[in-house]
């Protein structure tokens, strides 16, 4: 196995919510969402109206602290897509929509992240792409490693 790079990234969560407060969530989506997550999102929009920032954030705790709409939100899908970025930088330059991450399912798969880029050779370029991610307080962590793909 060789590494093409290791990327990890902290957000302080406020920030997020200042972000949120500034813009509304829908935009907020459209930028860093791959269209996979984004159509997930929007199909949310019909079930309760705190699914889609839950959807954005992945987890949700009550707290007075922060606004109703990112309640304490650990907003790891910005996490983990601005540390595979720095992981692959300069080799490749990814935009968040050609990253898809896929959380802890309830049948206890890991985190995962799909990387489909717009230029198709960048693709031969990334072997397997190793996701974890953290949270504590007001911060969210993520910590991503890419191996070149086999043969590279």
């Amino acid at each position: 196995m060789t590494i093409l790079g290791i990327g990890v990234d902290l957000v302080h969560i406020p920030r997020i919510t200042s972000l949120l407060r500034r813009r509304n969530s829908e935009r907020f989506a459209s930028k860093i969402l791959s269209a996979q997550e984004y159509n997930q999102w929007a199909s949310l929009g019909s079930s309760e109206p705190s699914a889609r920032p839950r959807f954005l954030a992945v987890r949700y705790c009550r707290s007075t602290q922060f606004t109703d709409l990112f309640v304490n939100a650990h907003t790891i899908r910005w996490n983990v897509k601005e540390a595979l970025y720095k992981a692959v930088y300069p080799t490749l330059r990814p935009t968040w929509k050609e990253i898809t991450y896929h959380g802890l399912t309830a049948s206890g798969q890991k985190p995962s992240i799909i990387y489909h880029p717009v230029v198709q050779e960048n693709l031969h370029k990334v072997g397997q792409i190793h996701v974890s991610v953290s949270h504590d307080g007001e911060y969210s962590y993520a910590s991503v490693v890419v191996e070149y793909a086999e043969g590279h």
